[in-house]
């Protein structure tokens, strides 16, 4: 049976949490200060952390991270040290244990406040301020768009990064240029699409969609050039769609939790939940169901079984 860690408590120092992942400060040998991600497998709906989680989520989305991480090499620097619990300092032989597969050790970055999201289809909370406005992010689009079109060319709309619990808010590029800078603004943008139209090439190659992803980037102390920090290219941070089944004017089949949304729907109409904490129980059927589509995710772009045990 595959064990479910919704928790951490590591001998490590300054454990916060987020929605899915917990991260402590690690001071590796050589002095340099680190920071420990763990990805548990703890799993989000409408912004509120569930009460069941999805074994082994997190070892699915690490290993999809340390994918495109390797993939990207060349391409932009990135925080990523180790996946290996061997070179994390001071934890016991049952920690390391745990976290096999389910961790990355970083270099500790200043976060850039803004979420860098690319689109080269109009769907999610695009399409809904599409809708409204005939514009995402300030960006212009072309009229009669429906849901899920593909655009002419990828689109970045950027976002307010928000403290868990709250929604993310779109901004405009102009917005974005007020809080970070216009270099480093137009440094971010230019990146993330160069990052997306790659990622969605080679996706397309193994059959996949890739709708739309997010970025974080942070700043080392001694660099003034952003680097790529959090996850890349997973199914909690991008929409990857079957490309058999795409179809426009519809919401499309995807490789993440959209069968936990669906299901949380019917909770919601049945008047059982309002989608704020706490979150609902999920049925096991619903929790086999997502586990099949992340793993889906991961074999269709890697080439790879992932055995979890």
């Amino acid at each position: 049976m595959v064990e479910t860690v919704l928790q951490t408590h590591l001998s490590l120092p300054n454990r916060r949490q987020g929605k899915v992942r917990d991260l402590y400060d690690v001071e590796l040998t050589n002095r340099e200060a680190a920071l420990l991600i763990v990805a548990t497998d703890r799993i989000s709906a409408f912004d509120v952390v569930l009460a069941t989680g999805l074994p082994g989520k997190g070892r699915v989305l690490t290993q999809i991270s340390k994918f495109w991480f390797e993939f990207f090499a060349d391409t932009v620097d990135h925080h990523l040290i180790s996946t290996d619990p061997a070179d994390v300092p001071g934890l016991s032989v049952s920690e390391r244990s745990m976290l096999q597969d389910r961790m990355m050790l970083c270099r500790r970055t200043k976060v850039i406040p803004v979420e860098c999201i690319a689109r080269g289809y109009l769907t999610g909370s695009g399409f809904k301020e599409y809708q409204q406005t005939g514009a995402v992010c300030g960006i212009k689009l072309p009229p009669n768009l429906t849901n899920s079109d593909r655009l002419s060319e990828p689109i970045f709309t950027p976002s307010t990064k928000a403290e868990v619990g709250d929604h993310d808010e779109n901004i405009s590029f102009e917005q974005g240029v007020s809080v970070v800078g216009q270099e480093t603004m137009e440094w971010l943008q230019t990146k993330t699409l160069d990052l997306y139209i790659r990622a969605s090439e080679y996706s397309r190659g193994k059959g996949i969609i890739l709708a739309d992803t997010k970025f974080e980037f942070g700043l080392l102390e001694d660099s003034s050039e952003p680097i790529l920090i959090d996850e890349i290219f997973t199914p909690d941070s991008s929409r990857f769609w079957p490309a058999d089944d795409w179809e426009p004017g519809r919401e499309q089949s995807s490789f993440d939790k959209q069968i936990v949304r669906n299901y949380l729907e019917t909770v919601v109409r049945d008047g059982a939940w309002n989608k704020k904490p706490p979150g609902p129980k999920l049925p096991a059927q619903v929790v086999a169901g997502a586990m099949q589509r992340y793993l889906e995710a991961y074999e269709l772009l890697t080439g790879e079984t992932l055995v979890l045990s």
